[in-house]
């Protein structure tokens, strides 16, 4: 499966990294991951949604992974995010995308549907809703842009992001922590692996104004393809959220995933699965 490294330049200065799969002239997908993620998240679902028949387009936003680092890092906003996305695709030539948004990236998907219905064929949720479980919430309040941001080698690494999401996936293996922190971290030329995004995200994540009302924005998908994953112990997607999603979008697709947290990596088999499926559904 071909890759190709992008490097996408917005008005307003910032770059964005982004890799597409390339896998068929079918209506693309967009990847985008959560809060302090990037890109490579979608690197193992990536190459499956390219099998699908069509391009894998997975973007790390503002501040994370390859992407620049704003200046001021207030505009670490959701609605800024969608703005920065849907110029991203003017400028890539996608009039229209699949969406496959985990956690942040799923808010940004829902708030691109809101303002540009036509842009959006179908949309995959990962684990969020339009509300937010107040324990996961404060659980990820506690540690955005507050943990030691520098390791001294990748089990250093792995060990600091054992201890924030260990309660997302119990039982793992030492293999499994070092798969993630691979995917967190940058490594410095001397060796020593720091955090691959802006620390400031946690300051925004307190000191910007809320996030708009998500209900509208996620009752603008009603009458479009819609799959929602959870995993089954998600402390920020609980099932009585789901069940008020239902209210507003009674035709979802659903899949939850066994023994994860917030949230799942799209690696599992029961994701992946889903995944295949419903992008079946979208030409």
């Amino acid at each position: 499966m071909q890759r190709e490294t992008l490097r996408i330049r917005l008005s307003n200065g910032l770059s964005l990294e982004g890799v597409r799969c390339h896998g068929g002239a079918g209506t693309p997908a967009v990847c985008l991951p959560g809060l302090t993620r990037n890109a490579r998240d979608f690197e193992d679902i990536a190459p499956i949604i390219a099998a699908t028949g069509r391009d894998a387009i997975a973007l790390s936003l503002r501040g994370r992974g390859g992407s620049d680092r704003a200046e001021d890092y207030l505009t670490y906003h959701p609605a800024i995010y969608r703005d920065d996305i849907l110029e991203a695709m003017d400028i890539l030539d996608l009039a229209r995308a699949a969406f496959l948004g985990t956690s942040l990236g799923g808010i940004t998907t829902m708030l691109v549907n809101a303002a540009a219905p036509e842009r959006v064929a179908g949309a995959i949720i990962n684990d969020v809703g339009p509300e937010l479980a107040a324990e996961g919430i404060a659980r990820i309040v506690g540690y955005a842009g507050k943990t030691r941001a520098e390791a001294a080698s990748l089990d250093d690494a792995a060990s600091q992001i054992r201890a924030i999401n260990e309660v997302a996936f119990p039982g793992r293996d030492a293999d499994f922590w070092r798969a993630f922190a691979r995917r967190t971290y940058k490594e410095n030329e001397d060796g020593s692996l720091v955090l691959d995004c802006d620390q400031r995200i946690g300051k925004a994540l307190t000191e910007t104004p809320p996030a708009p009302d998500l209900w509208p924005a996620f009752a603008s998908l009603k009458d479009k393809p819609t799959l929602v994953i959870r995993g089954a112990i998600s402390d920020l997607l609980s099932p009585a959220i789901v069940e008020k999603m239902r209210g507003v979008h009674p035709s979802f697709a659903y899949c939850e995933v066994a023994g994860v947290g917030h949230a799942p990596l799209l690696d599992e088999p029961e994701a992946v699965a889903a995944i295949g499926a419903f992008l079946k559904t979208i030409v």
